[in-house]
């Protein structure tokens, strides 16, 4: 019997040791970009950026791990930052609400806010962006977070609609408002998921945007919403599990809001059927009931296309770094050559590609317990001064420490699209460059 029983015990541990992924090491990230001055500038003012990612030792390499603490407990000792909450009525009558985080500490000469869209039915209340404000208020920056319409339980909706995966303006009436309050104030956006999707779509459209915008970032998006929808109703590493999670999360907030958005006059008006709302197994089917109905389109893929911030990222000018992890489980490894496809032709463009860190999770240090500020928080500070740093065109005398491009055993790689910045004795990585 103590023979099966050891043997089953060794089963199970084989198996957990599997699922953790606990004989991977810590990696550097990947940059990619081919703008040396623009990347060097950034790396410049965070020179850990360049050194390697070290996630919690015992379940830090899952992917899934790191997924799913993110969003069920999220950050270790979440601080609450203080701050204010402002209320806009728009023109269709919603009412939209950002949260404003006045600066603690003052390592800035300049007036700098950093405009912040959260995750998809993400608010102010998050912990992983309570904790990111805390931390950059901190570090000198103003915060305003978006909160999306709907997402909090404490506003009502007040108008026929809720946020939507490409729906920019209500991120657009936060920066006008801002800087109404701030009309010198510069500003740097930062998108979480389908915030990073949103605030870049919004660089990329063809509208008018304030020059106070000096940079963007955009962490764990997926860019194109028709390919990764066909990954995540696939079973294939639990992606369909995560889109059950998105879907019922999407649907709650419709039915929560159900007296405005579902009354009689919107569901004649949008042709809704309450019924196929509330059945809906997937994105797709909600989509299908509710969304491309309510934002006029015909049809799901139309939405998804034009939601899709793979479809304006050719029209950007703003400075955009983009960060992603390859063990994300919503944004699977294949969707990202198109993100490193854009900033091997584009200047002022950045790619960071982790081996690890899940969807917007990025805990790191510790062996069971995660350090209290998790690696994304002290890059995103960092990141944000690098932007600024590079929009007011001060060079660093010399290269980031550590960095270097390979061109003394390939001269060719200098006019290669990419450049892979890395440490110069690590020559596995020129495999990387295309």
């Amino acid at each position: 019997m103590s023979t099966v029983l050891l043997a089953v015990v060794a089963v199970i541990l084989c198996v957990l040791f599997r699922l953790l992924n606990v004989n991977s090491q810590p990696q550097k990230p990947v940059i990619y970009g081919r703008d040396r001055n623009f990347i060097e500038n950034i790396l410049f003012i965070s020179p850990f950026l360049n050194e390697p990612y070290i996630p919690t030792r015992l379940w830090g390499f899952s992917g899934h791990v790191q997924t799913i603490l993110h969003s069920l407990i999220g950050r270790v000792r979440c601080p609450w930052p203080i701050g204010g909450r402002i209320s806009l009525v728009l023109p269709d009558k919603s009412t939209l609400t950002y949260d404003l985080y006045e600066p603690v500490g003052s390592e800035h000469e300049d007036d700098v806010t950093v405009a912040i869209c959260p995750g998809i039915g993400n608010t102010s209340e998050s912990v992983y962006i309570r904790t990111y404000v805390h931390y950059s208020q901190c570090h000198g920056y103003r915060c305003a977070v978006l909160n999306h319409i709907g997402a909090l339980n404490s506003v009502p909706v007040t108008g026929s609609r809720i946020f939507s995966y490409g729906h920019t303006d209500d991120f657009n009436y936060m920066i006008e408002n801002l800087l109404e309050r701030y009309p010198n104030t510069k500003i740097i956006l930062v998108g979480f998921s389908l915030g990073g999707n949103l605030i870049t779509k919004y660089l990329g459209e063809d509208r008018k945007r304030p020059t106070n915008i000096i940079g963007g970032i955009s962490i764990c998006q997926g860019y194109n919403a028709l390919d990764t929808m066909v990954y995540l109703l696939q079973w294939q590493n639990f992606r369909r599990f995560y889109l059950y999670i998105m879907t019922d999360n999407y649907r709650n907030i419709i039915t929560r809001h159900k007296r405005m958005l579902l009354s009689q006059e919107i569901k004649n008006r949008y042709s809704l059927d309450e019924n196929m709302i509330v059945s809906a197994g997937t994105l797709p089917d909600l989509d299908e009931a509710y969304s491309r109905r309510v934002h006029g389109f015909e049809s799901v893929a139309e939405l998804y296309k034009w939601s899709s911030s793979w479809f304006y990222l050719k029209n950007i000018n703003t400075p955009m770094i983009f960060i992603n992890a390859r063990d994300d489980p919503i944004v699977p490894e294949p969707l990202l050559p198109l993100i490193r496809e854009h900033v091997s032709s584009h200047d002022k463009a950045m790619y960071l590609e982790l081996a690890h860190g899940g969807h917007l999770g990025f805990y790191e240090g510790g062996l069971v317990y995660a350090n209290p500020v998790n690696w994304l928080d002290r890059a995103l500070v960092g990141l944000a001064g690098g932007l600024l740093m590079a929009h007011n065109k001060c060079s660093p005398k010399d290269n980031a420490p550590g960095v270097e491009i390979y061109s003394d055993d390939e001269p060719d790689l200098l006019k290669s699209s990419t450049i892979v910045y890395r440490d110069p004795l690590d020559k596995v990585q020129k495999t990387l460059v295309s």
